[in-house]
């Protein structure tokens, strides 16, 4: 039998742990991420999850923010070796409670109640941005975007990109194909809630300097977000 290639676009041998209080959605949360081929391990308490964090590796935690005991996790943080991004699932009203308690990066949020399809698209998108921190050159096209150096370029023209323009672009293209709204590009950007117009002029100016040159690869789709791909190409939905 040939082992199963681990990689980006598998997520067959992908060890996730699912941290979430209530039971149903426990159980749900653990059998929609089983049958898409993840290894889960769910739990229903920060005490259990610390004690799974210490005796196994996993490729990403997936933390309820209503568990019971998260606040004790800040003292009792464990020494991960290899940091896993963890994906908060919360209620609107809890999204400024998302704090890193078990000691590494809150990455991103989904709001209850969550689609199945949209969890599923937040998982693939932390697992590729973990690997692509391993391999440090983003591309899509003649758009090629290096983490080394922190420089984008379309073709052979240099993007003179700010911060918060790079950290957009880069968000862009993890995700390329898929529509990402101005309320997950704010958190991705700044770590929080912006105006919409904050996103959109932001937007804007990365698009002056992206799709000078032609085709353009980044698109708005009213009333979801945006998208960047081959628009004659690529059928963007929403994540």
């Amino acid at each position: 039998m040939h082992p199963i290639r681990h990689d980006e676009r598998s997520p067959y041998g992908r060890r996730l742990l699912a941290a979430v209080p209530e039971p149903g959605l426990r159980r749900s949360l653990a059998a929609r991420l089983g049958a898409s081929g993840y290894l889960v391990e769910a739990v229903g308490t920060g005490a259990a999850a610390l004690g799974s964090l210490g005796e196994q590796r996993f490729d990403l935690i997936i933390m309820d923010v209503d568990i019971p005991d998260l606040q004790d996790l800040a003292h009792h943080r464990p020494a991960l070796v290899d940091r896993p991004p963890v994906l908060c699932v919360a209620s609107c009203e809890s999204l400024d409670q998302l704090v890193p308690e078990i000691g590494t990066e809150v990455a991103d949020y989904v709001t209850k109640p969550c689609r199945d399809a949209e969890l599923l698209a937040r998982v693939q998108v932390l697992l590729r941005a973990k690997d692509a921190a391993r391999e440090p050159v983003l591309r899509h096209e003649d758009l090629v975007l290096d983490e080394v150096v922190c420089q984008a370029w379309r073709g052979e023209r240099r993007l003179a990109v700010t911060a918060a323009e790079y950290r957009l672009l880069r968000h862009l293209l993890l995700n390329a194909g898929r529509v990402l709204s101005k309320e997950q590009l704010a958190w991705q950007v700044w770590g929080g809630s912006r105006a919409a117009n904050t996103v959109e002029r932001l937007m804007s100016r990365l698009r002056q300097k992206v799709d000078r040159t032609q085709p353009a690869l980044i698109h708005t789709r009213r009333g979801f977000g945006y998208w960047l791909g081959d628009e004659a190409t690529t059928g963007a939905c929403p994540s």
